[in-house]
């Protein structure tokens, strides 16, 4: 064991990463050059198109340092915000972290928050400067700022270029120098950890796990503390490129587990696999539940496909744990799930994988997030909602509280301004501002955590031009003045459309929604009136206006009364026809409360 290394590397989004683990493997001789490419451990589509780690990626290296053979498992962590679930499950597999920063662009929002998760689990954190071949490169300063974030000697920063490859070398020796080896004890019952699991349509389920203590054999009879299952281990193995499968695997060692499992919902993410017949005592702790952020109705195009969705669903939960839904139906749309994301871009990517990788075309709902609700009958109990339609009438409403979040921004000093009226016209309130360096600022905001789902990530991007650096976490509840638009179409209210807003941006909103909606519903044989209600008053209407057919071209010369006979009846069927007629709503129009800005 003590020739064994388990590290993570993390690292704001877009700071170099993935490939500096390129040339780690190709350092290590860990892949031939037939299979080199890019991003060698971003193997989605997605991921690769996109530039951006969404999955956590193991593998195995073997490094001959002074004569000694090790073996180092690596895991490569995403850097948006949305995905820090990921990070947060990486590192608890692990002893040590390479916390890379970009010589360019310094330490960002993300680069703090996830140091801090690497410290709050006693990691050995290795500091590595990248990208210092750039021309606008800045090391000095960035070593500075490192010094002064860590509190290291400034000669323990690496400096290293992912790119053409240098210092790789230096990183690895501080590996195998700085971090500590694992321990654990080969001859106590097997306790090992699952921090991830992936479906495969021909083997079931595939466990990656770290051992802790024990070891687990091919054939040995497991069981699973959380759900309290046994199976057999049909195959164990080290994960490489491929998976490698071996006869047992020891304590302190990161492999994968096949056991047949063929449906999701056995497998929990953070459960203790343990022998079957000498069980350890106790279960590992320290993961804890995944706490969603944004909640958005998921449905089938088609509600004969519910069950393939549920299916589909239970499988991507498996590989991505931070995903969360339970059924529920809409009056519009049938039935589906509500489920809980990270953020948007969590969402965005789910449903793109759902598409990709499923073969379901989904209908996505406003994404809003979870309120409490307090109702004057008994002002002590909770009502939650996470849906508009479970608000109780305003009749009964004593209060409304919604999540706070404390937003950490950090933006160069030229942008203070234009952030910062951001943050105001998001209902923010700034309670801290710190000049890290001349340049750099640190901004420190509360605001609602349904501001910020929408499109202030975007906004802040472009009010910052792309300089500034946005992380958040939840700092409770707080009460505020909450009301729920509806948006009622020919007089029918479209449940999957409401939302819940402040009574201040409400009437502006619901205005705005119904010039969007105006644009995007397609004109029927009938006028369609859109309307937006607080309750029962109506605080907008637009109206898509019939297609209409000249019943009167035949009418030529005559007495105009024929003409008045002719658009009376016409009228008539227009009328019988708004009454029975039903209106078709694109899915744009779900997504076209989110680009209300634009």
């Amino acid at each position: 064991m003590k020739h064994l290394r388990n590290f993570c590397i993390i690292a704001h989004i877009d700071h170099g990463k993935s490939t500096l683990a390129d040339r780690l493997l190709d350092y290590t001789g860990t892949v031939t050059a037939r299979e080199k490419q890019d991003q060698l451990l971003d193997n989605m589509d997605l991921e690769r198109e996109r530039g951006i780690t969404i999955k956590s990626h193991a593998i195995q290296m073997e490094y001959q340092y002074e004569g000694q053979e090790y073996i180092l498992n690596l895991i490569d962590t995403p850097g948006h915000v949305d995905f820090s679930y990921e990070v947060s499950r990486s590192i608890a597999a692990c002893e040590g972290a390479l916390l890379i920063v970009d010589a360019a662009q310094s330490i960002q929002a993300q680069t703090i928050s996830n140091l801090y998760l690497a410290l709050e689990n006693d990691l050995e954190i290795i500091p590595v400067l990248n990208k210092i071949d750039l021309p606008s490169a800045n090391p000095e300063e960035v070593t500075d700022d490192i010094v002064d974030l860590l509190g290291c000697k400034a000669e323990e920063v690496i400096h290293a270029s992912g790119k053409t490859g240098l210092g790789v070398d230096n990183i690895l020796e501080a590996i195998i120098k700085r971090i500590p080896a694992p321990e654990g004890n080969v001859d106590e019952p097997l306790q090992a950890l699952i921090f991830d699991s992936v479906y495969n349509s021909y083997r079931g389920v595939e466990t990656y796990f770290r051992v802790l203590n024990g070891e687990i054999r091919k054939g040995q009879r497991i069981k699973f503390i959380a759900t309290n299952n046994e199976y057999f281990a049909d195959e164990v193995g080290t994960l490489k490129l491929s998976q490698v499968p071996k006869k047992s695997i020891k304590a302190g060692d990161v492999g994968y587990l096949i056991t047949g499992i063929k449906t999701a919902s056995e497998i929990k993410v953070g459960d203790t696999i343990t022998d079957a017949a000498q069980p350890t005592q106790k279960a590992i702790e320290g993961f804890e539940d995944v706490k969603p952020m944004v909640f958005a109705g998921i449905y089938p195009v088609d509600t004969e496909d519910y069950e393939e969705l549920r299916n589909s669903m239970e499988k991507l939960q498996l590989n991505d744990a931070s995903l969360v839904f339970v059924p529920e139906s809409s009056a519009a749309l049938g039935f589906g799930f509500r489920c809980g994301f990270l953020g948007m871009l969590h969402l965005e990517i789910i449903q793109e994988r759902l598409e990709r990788e499923f073969d379901m075309t989904v209908i996505t709902t406003v994404p809003n997030v979870s309120y409490q609700a307090y109702t004057h009958k008994n002002p002590e109990e909770t009502i939650l909602v996470n849906n508009p339609s479970d608000l109780p009438e305003p009749s009964k409403l004593n209060r409304v509280e919604e999540p706070f979040i404390k937003a950490t921004i950090i933006t160069k000093s030229d942008f203070v301004g234009p952030v910062m009226s951001l943050c105001i016209e998001k209902r923010g309130q700034i309670t801290h501002q710190n000049y890290l360096t001349p340049e750099r600022v640190e901004l420190i905001f509360e605001m609602p955590l349904a501001e910020i789902v929408f499109d202030f990530y975007d906004r802040l991007k472009t009010v910052s031009k792309g300089y500034a650096s946005f992380d958040y976490h939840p700092i409770g509840m707080k009460t505020s003045k909450l009301v729920r638009v509806d948006i009622l179409l020919n007089g029918q209210s479209v449940d999957a459309l409401s939302a819940l807003i402040h009574a201040d941006n409400a009437y502006n909103i619901g205005k705005k929604m119904c010039e969007k909606l105006r644009q995007l519903i397609p004109r029927q044989q009938f006028d369609i009136p859109i309307q937006a209600a607080i309750g029962a008053k109506i605080i907008s209407r637009e109206t898509v206006k019939a297609l209409r057919k000249d019943v009167t071209a035949k009418c030529y010369g005559g007495d105009i009364s024929r003409k008045r006979k002719l658009l009376e009846k016409q009228k008539k069927g227009k009328k019988r026809m708004r009454q029975v007629g039903n209106v078709e709503i694109p899915q744009q129009a779900f997504m076209a409360v989110l680009k209300l800005n634009e």
